[in-house]
């Protein structure tokens, strides 16, 4: 049956139970879907838009598992339906449909399970069913079956095109080339690897797993003792590897932004947990590279080329669901997205169309892991195959195929199919697992490989391919029972894992996959024959094959073509039109500010964010890098950077790759790394528009020019990937993406609090120094100014001489680890105008006086918007500086000094040019407050555009503070030891725990870790804590409302209920919520239980999530942790979707304890009732507060801390509250 429930904001909430409904569950229900009412009813007519009924949606998975946790029985489906008046309400078509009936039969999917298919014609089944065989692998596959004497089935071709995709198997990277006629030497994979060949540096393992891995530094594990119970926090050293990997999700992104870019950030992160025998992501990135938005008229370069009609969605479109997507997804996984890009581009020249039409999105990111499991084991006949993760779904059928071809190829329906669904917080809970297993003592697992491109197939095959394994189908969970044999093996059904556990291990593996409600299956075993089997219940099998047939040795692919000469030309260009110029350079999207795209990500979450995007006393994305510590000592780290340049390598592929690395370097380059530039690894990314004319020749020339530099600088590339079917078809036109190869770097760092900012340090008696490192002459080749112009322009920039280039870097690694850069920038995009403006946009004052004079190129518009690879830096000590430069045999020009005026002055040939930075800011951020418009809408928007420069952070530490970890007693052996213990209490989706149980352990607690199975099975009672803290993220993936269905657990179970109410009955304790712990303690009423009127969490004023660095001040408060921070105006991170505060009786019925410093959105996110931040019961003792002080309890972890105290304080004032904390609960013993 199925009942309706419309809740309070009039949307109808459809319910199908497999049984009567009685009253204790309806009241549960109505309770849970916010005093919704339940209707009558058994149809209704209206209009509505609901997701598609074939597809379960992720909310629905969590709604399910909510009220399972609430003790209701026999639900099967939970989906919202909002009502809509008219018939032309928008909405997402990939993902939801039109309804004019609500009724019983609405689930219901008139299909049943197709029986195994015989294919008798192969050649006709693959062109049906879109597989992108080519004619090669259909021989091959017709010569299999002659041998194995019968017909192949369906499940065994399909799984043959998935797991043999160009999308899976590389084969043109792997392929033969032929330029010109002549058959050349190298694969360009031989090309990539022979950079590791040449510099295997500090290389662990490459090219054969999911990630790359360098040797790291020993590093300090906190973790608790054990995983499959309630245990204490312990500290403990490791050696450990550091990875590195990117990955593209191109073709789903095209199609489903959201999705696409979800399940591309989804799967990235599981390439990370994948490594080896198991590692841990640790921070993400993200590029997304369209064709125009449009976001405004006037815009020249887009209004020359004629907007296409758009097969799925607009660029506009695609930009922000995209993003939202891969934001949504890192958000609710707990990954911090630190460092990205976005680039956008059109073009029309020499008869051919180009434009990211099919789009570039990159995932990519850093983590770690223990050199004891950098290397995947041995399977051995008879090892259990397991997989952990969500149930099987109708997703992404073909997508590995699909994604091989041009998008627009196939029908919609077949390209429709490929789409994906993201459950990040199902995906946590199996990362949960992993992490367990990888920091205990022996890590049972044997292999793991993830689900990905090719589902079953391509996990499932990798791990036993080198003893083959049998699959019990029976075993795999089923979410939709119309699945056939072939859809259950290949679909692509995202957040699950795939291991190889040894028999004698798997009941411990249950133990904390249970305990984490982590759904586990024991599928099938490793055999020993090399025989690759599914085999259903019924005894037939869809895949009995022996594995070298089905992972498959097709002849290998050769790829033809000649070289083409594309000739871009030049604009002309005015020098009175200079201050046009620079305003249209930076209203360009690649340029400009991308506030929208870092305010809706999480960039502190993990607690061990040393550097992400944003900067300054005014929080700007101005960083070129993004670095995070391995531990929270705040030493030892990784860094992560992004480069790519496209418009050049369209003049000269080469080039352009030479340039990607370069910017890659030059982002880089400001964190202290521990071997300088031989700590250096890289990913490369190829997204080309392979089998067109020339383009082939173009990528192997790019390629060839990409290992050449790599190997020359003595850095090494490990890891990357292609897509190489770039060309998107409307009819009988297609549109080129421009090829692109997009560098992620990634390299070890010695010391995350010496890396530097690109924000001016306003000391007139400071210089700014240029250091070129290109060598080459300033070329306007490629440049975002000609791009702006309409054209791409004949000669770009490139490296002349890469040992000069590497000599540069090192140079900055020794002025840096020196400590005389005070501040730095790379030269890119936009030029040397555009890195001297950002160096001012971060500061609410001072300017700079630039003389060009010295300079030997006379040409004013090649200094400023010429992009040959460099960076400025700001020095106080110039004859120490000069005297390093100059005997590294470095060139340098000093060609700056701050000034106090708001102004940058720039003098050349005698003439004098005058740039107002407050103007320049403005147009700079407004391409981000438009295409902000459609995220946070139009009146936050324009909030956010008129605010941003006038609510600069303002930071007051109380007299008393003096940064030391002396002054609270704390010593590296007082950490965990002060005889009072504390739990961080977690449920499914909880991200911010570990962090805030290390700032109680640095405190002096026993931390001790709990979680919500622990409390509903009575293993723990919370009888001998005294303090409680529920921690940040998004339990049940705020499902039904921001911790409700945590709130749930507690009041509808009674061991949970119980040890709650025993707690907060007692005297000697205190309890802390943060974020989703404070929403929580809201919706639990923990705070204020006497006032009649209950306080409540709504959504932010923008609807969407926010993120920032802002102030809070403390007020004077009667709270236990905060009393003494009373005055204080502190800097601290915020990272939430639903943290306004309704207080509905007047301020002073509250026990306030922060207050967000500015009334006024941005600074106060979410636009709270009195700017509060945080409320504190009557006595004190309970505290709730949306921002995450225990992500700010170190300078370094600060997006903007005192120039002043920044090198001198070992702590923040905030650990203060946690010390507070210690002190109360002796004293109260």
């Amino acid at each position: 049956m199925i009942l309706f429930f419309e809740t309070s904001e009039n949307t109808i909430i459809a319910v199908q139970k497999s049984t009567e409904l009685n009253e204790q569950d309806s009241n549960k229900l109505i309770w849970l879907f916010g005093n919704a009412r339940l209707l009558s009813e058994k149809e209704i007519k209206q209009n509505f838009i609901g997701p598609r009924r074939e597809m379960i949606t992720p909310w629905s998975t969590n709604a399910v598992e909510i009220t399972q946790n609430m003790g209701i029985k026999g639900i099967t489906r939970i989906e919202e339906f909002f009502k809509t008046v008219t018939d032309e309400s928008s909405f997402d078509p990939m993902l939801q449909r039109k309804y004019t009936l609500l009724c019983q039969t609405m689930f219901d999917i008139d299909k049943q399970p197709e029986p195994i298919i015989f294919i008798q014609d192969i050649a006709t089944y693959n062109a049906k069913e879109g597989l992108a065989l080519n004619t090669d692998e259909i021989t091959y596959l017709n010569t299999v079956s002659e041998n194995i004497g019968r017909k192949l089935t369906d499940s065994e071709v399909f799984g043959f095109s998935q797991v043999n995709s160009e999308h899976c198997r590389h084969k043109i990277f792997g392929g033969q080339f032929i330029i010109d006629g002549e058959e050349k030497e190298s694969s360009l994979f031989k090309l990539i690897k022979k950079t590791s060949e040449y510099n295997p540096n500090q290389l662990v393992s490459a090219y054969k797993d999911n990630v790359a891995f360098n040797e790291g530094p020993v590093i300090e594990q906190f973790a608790p003792k054990s995983g499959d119970k309630p245990d204490f926090f312990e500290v403990k050293e490791f050696k450990s590897v550091l990875s590195l990997k990117a990955e593209t999700h191109n073709f789903p992104t095209t199609v489903e932004p959201f999705n696409g870019a979800a399940t591309g950030t989804g799967g990235e992160i599981r390439d990370r947990l994948g490594g080896g025998k198991a590692s841990l992501p640790i921070a993400g990135t993200a590029v997304y590279m369209t064709s125009y938005p449009r976001t405004e008229k006037n815009r020249s370069w887009e209004e020359s080329i004629k907007e296409r009609n758009w097969l799925y969605q607009t660029p506009e479109q695609i930009l922000i669901k995209a993003s939202n997507g891969a934001s949504d997804f890192g958000n609710k996984f707990g990954q911090p997205l630190i460092c990205g890009s976005l680039l956008t581009f059109e073009h029309e020249e020499n008869e051919k169309k180009y434009g990211f039409d099919k789009v570039i999105m990159l995932a990519g990111g850093v983590g770690f892991g223990s050199m004891r499991d950098a290397l995947k084991g041995e399977a051995q006949p008879g090892e259990k195959v397991v997989v952990m993760g969500g149930d099987n779904y109708r997703i992404g059928m073909g997508g590995g195929a699909v994604s091989s071809v041009n998008t627009g190829q196939y029908n919609n329906a077949i390209e429709l199919n490929a789409v994906q669904r993201a459950n990040p917080e199902m995906q946590k809970r199996v990362a949960n697992v992993i992490r367990t297993l990888s920091e205990s003592n022996e890590n049972p697992i044997v292999s793991i490989h993830d689900h990905g491109a090719g589902g079953h197939l391509n996990c499932l095959s990798e791990l036993v391919e080198t003893t083959g394994g049998k699959i019990d189908m029976s075993k795999l969970p089923i979410g939709d029972t119309t699945l056939s044999a072939k859809e259950i093996i290949g679909n692509e059904s995202q957040e699950r894992m795939g291991f190889l556990i040894e028999e004698k291990d798997i009941a411990l593996v249950e133990k904390i996959a249970q305990r984490e409600r982590a759904p586990m299956y024991v599928v099938g075993e490793t055999t020993g024959d090399m025989q690759f089997v599914f085999e259903q219940a019924n005894g037939e099998k869809p895949i009995d094959l022996r594995l070298d047939y089905m992972i498959g040795n097709p002849p290998r692919t050769i790829i033809t073509d000649n070289t083409v000469i594309n000739e871009y030309s030049n604009p002309e260009i005015s020098e009175a039109e200079i201050q046009t110029y620079v305003k249209n350079v930076l209203r360009m999207e690649a340029v400009a500010c991308k506030d929208w795209l870092t305010n809706k990500v999480d960039r502190s979450v993990t607690g061990k964010v040393a550097k992400q995007q944003c900067a300054g006393e005014i929080q700007l994305p101005l960083n070129d890098l993004g670095v995070v510590a391995l531990d929270y000592q705040g030493a030892a780290g990784i860094a992560t950077s992004i480069g790519h340049a496209p418009l050049a390598a369209l003049a000269n592929p080469a080039a352009g790759s030479v340039l990607a690395i370069a910017e890659a370097l030059t982002n880089i380059v400001w964190a202290p790394l521990s071997k300088g530039l031989q700590s250096v690894s890289l990913s490369a990314n190829w997204m080309w528009p392979c089998k067109n004319v020339g383009e082939d020749a173009r990528l192997y020339k790019a390629v060839e020019a990409c290992s050449d530099f790599a190997c020359s600088l003595g850095i090494n590339i490990p890891t990357g990937k292609d897509s190489l079917s770039m060309t998107q078809k409307y009819g009988n036109e297609k549109v080129l993406s421009p090829g692109t190869v997009i560098i992620s770097a990634g390299a070890e760092v010695s010391d995350v609090k010496k890396v530097i900012s690109p924000v001016l340090v306003n000391d007139i008696d400071t210089s700014i120094y240029y250091i070129d490192f290109s060598f080459h002459k300033m070329e306007l080749g490629g440049s975002v100014l000609y791009q702006t112009l309409n054209k791409v322009g004949k000669t770009t920039p490139n490296v002349e001489d890469p040992e000069y280039f590497a000599t540069a870097f090192e140079t900055i690694q020794e002025l840096i680890n020196k400590g005389f850069i005070l501040a730095g920038h790379d030269i890119s995009e936009g030029g040397m105008i555009t890195a001297l403006l950002e160096m001012c946009f971060g500061n609410k004052k001072g300017g700079l006086d630039v003389n060009y004079e010295d300079i030997a190129t006379s040409n004013i518009l090649e200094i400023l918007f010429a992009e040959n690879p460099g960076v400025l830096i700001q020095v106080k000590k110039n004859s120490a500086v000069e005297k390093i430069l100059t005997n590294n045999g470095i060139g340098f020009a000093k060609i700056a000094k701050p000034s106090e005026k708001r102004i940058l002055n720039i003098r050349k040939n005698k003439r004098l040019y005058v740039f107002d930075i407050d103007d320049l800011r403005d147009i700079w951020f407004k391409t981000s407050y438009l295409l902000d418009r459609k995220q946070s809408g139009e009146v936050c928007a324009k909030e956010r555009f008129e605010n941003y420069k006038k609510q600069p952070l303002d930071i007051e530490f109380t007299k008393s503070f003096s940064g030391k970890l002396s002054q609270y007693n704390i010593l590296p052996i007082t950490r965990g030891k002060g005889g009072v213990k504390a739990a961080i209490i977690r449920e499914k989706g909880t991200n911010g725990e570990r962090e805030m149980a290390y700032a109680l352990f640095l405190a002096g607690f026993d931390v001790k870790d709990v979680h919500m199975t622990d409390l509903a099975s009575g293993k723990e009672t919370l009888e001998d804590v005294n303090m409680i803290v529920f921690c940040g993220g998004f339990s049940n993936s705020d499902v039904l409302g921001s911790a409700k269905g945590w709130a749930g657990g507690f009041l509808y179970n009674e061991k949970a209920k119980k040890a709650l109410d025993n707690f907060y009955k007692r005297t000697d304790t205190l309890s802390l919520g943060i974020c989703n712990g404070c929403q929580l303690m809201i919706e639990l009423n923990l705070i204020n239980p006497e006032h009649d009127q209950r306080a409540k969490m709504l959504h932010n004023n923008s609807h969407k999530f926010e993120s920032n660095f802002v102030g809070v001040t403390i007020p004077e408060n009667e709270s236990v942790l905060f009393k003494s921070l009373s005055g204080s105006k502190l800097g601290i991170w915020v990272a939430h979707g639903e943290g306004k505060f309704q207080l509905p009786k007047g301020e002073k019925n509250y026990n306030i304890v922060a207050k967000y410093t500015y009334a006024d959105y941005p600074a106060n996110p979410n636009g709270s009732d009195f700017s509060v931040a945080g409320i504190c019961s009557a006595d004190g003792r309970h505290l709730a507060m949306m921002p995450h002080l225990e992500r700010a309890i170190f300078p370094w972890q600060w997006a903007y801390y005192p120039v002043n105290r920044k090198e001198q304080d070992q702590v923040t004032p905030w650990i203060e509250a946690f010390v507070n904390a210690k002190k109360w609960i002796l004293s109260h013993k």
